[in-house]
Parts: structure tokens; sequence; C-alpha cells
């Protein structure tokens, strides 16, 4: 990994976590139940948790049943999900773009956009390569991942949060093929003032149906919200792929 990418310290930190998943645990668990109930998993299906980050699906997914395992690249996320392990969910520090276990599970999810992030198309490919591998043939991958053409009618160019002590000043933009999103944190407890900027590839449906088929999986359905109301291009805030790899 190149010290230049992004993500490696930035999902490290605290606040990052801060961010993004101090919010309503209860939209999480109604999106879970939800796609739970249409994809109807056998009893004790075994699931792998892409970039899981601290395990928050990872949880909902193992307390329905399943057996459960998480993947992430930070070893901070991971060491903190590890203490919510039992018999049916493990955890694991793993970079994505390389082998996993092969022809091991049913299912594959990677939520909330955890996906995208690389530099180029091979390492994207790669990480896809990962997850078809990882699945028997016939099991399936959900991939939650931003509306592409949404986000760009809808982006708003400057924020400001304030969580607890903690003050975000958001900056955003896009170019060709990504979208921008500059972060600058002050908190009591920084010397001075923290910087990052994530960057996350602008994969439509075509680029996924090309990259899923590539890999032997074939999009068999399409949401467009965590309610899985019917995609549309433009009025639905995410693509939520349902794909099969092929037996």
């Amino acid at each position: 990994m190149s010290k230049k990418d992004w993500y490696t310290g930035w999902f490290n930190s605290p606040f990052y976590h801060k961010l993004y998943f101090q919010r309503d645990e209860k939209e999480a668990a109604a999106f879970i139940q939800k796609l739970i109930s249409y994809l109807k998993p056998p009893p004790q299906s075994l699931m792998l948790d892409v970039a899981c980050g601290r395990g928050r699906h990872s949880k909902m997914l193992a307390s329905l049943g399943y057996h459960v395992t998480g993947i992430d690249i930070s070893p901070e996320s991971i060491a903190y999900a590890k203490k919510f392990e039992n018999e049916q969910l493990d955890f694991f520090v793993h970079d994505m773009r390389l082998p996993f276990w092969g022809n091991y599970f049913d299912y594959a999810f990677n939520f909330f956009t955890s996906f995208g992030y690389f530099k180029n198309r091979r390492e994207h490919d790669n990480a896809l390569r990962t997850i078809a591998n990882g699945l028997k043939p016939g099991g399936h991958f959900i991939i939650d991942y931003l509306n592409v053409h949404f986000v760009e009618d809808h982006i708003i160019p400057n924020q400001e949060k304030k969580l607890g002590t903690t003050h975000y000043e958001i900056h955003k933009w896009s170019d060709e093929n990504y979208f921008y999103k500059k972060i600058i944190i002050t908190d009591p407890e920084l010397r001075k003032p923290l910087e990052h900027t994530e960057q996350v590839a602008k994969f439509s449906l075509g680029d996924f149906t090309d990259m899923l088929a590539y890999q032997g999986m074939q999009v068999m359905e399409i949401f467009g919200d965590y309610h899985l109301s019917k995609y549309d291009i433009r009025q639905t805030p995410r693509l939520i792929l349902i794909a099969r790899k092929k037996n």
C-alpha cells in the first residue's frame, strides 16, 4: 500500500467514525432486515462483509443467525470489532484487493460506498475478483454504492458540522472520474487542524455491470435506496446491486 493512499490513515481515525457512524442504528438495522427479507438466505448461511469497518452490519447479520466474517483494511477498526466476536462472527484485517478464502461464502456484502477508493480500474477489478472467488457457485454479492448521477445533481460544495467538541469543515467537488471531499477537522484534543481528502470513483450501473460480468457475476436486481425502491438514474440516492455468481 502506498503512503499516498488516503484511506489508510483516515479509516483509522476516531474522527472518521465519529463523522460517519454515530448515526441512527435503526436505519441501518431496517435496511438489513429489508435486505434479508428480500434475499431469504437459508439458516446458517456463510456471509462475508467486505470493508466491514467496526462491524456494525456484520453484527446485525450475525444476530439473525448467519455465520459472518468481516474483513477491513483498518487494524484499529478490526481491533474494535473483535470485541464482539462469537461462534457466529469473526473479523480479520485484510485488503480486499488481495485473495481471501476461496469458494466458501454463500453471500458477500459491501455496504455504504466502501468501494471505488483505488487509483485505477485494475485495483478495483482485483477487489471484485477477491469477492467473486470467495463465493460459492450460485452465491450472491450485494453492493451498496452511491448513485453517481444523483450525487452530481445534488452535490453541496461547502458544509459545516459540529459533533460534540469536534468541528468538521467539508468541501466537495468532482471531475470526470472521481468525487472528492476535503474534510478539515478541529477539536480541543488536536494541536492543529487535521485534513483528509476522500476520493471515490464515479462508477455507474454500466460500469458495475461490466466489472461484475468480467468476474463471472450477473446483475439480478437493482435498487435505489435503503427501502429497496426501484432504481432511478436521477431520482434515487443509492445504487444497490444484487449479483449472482455463475455456476
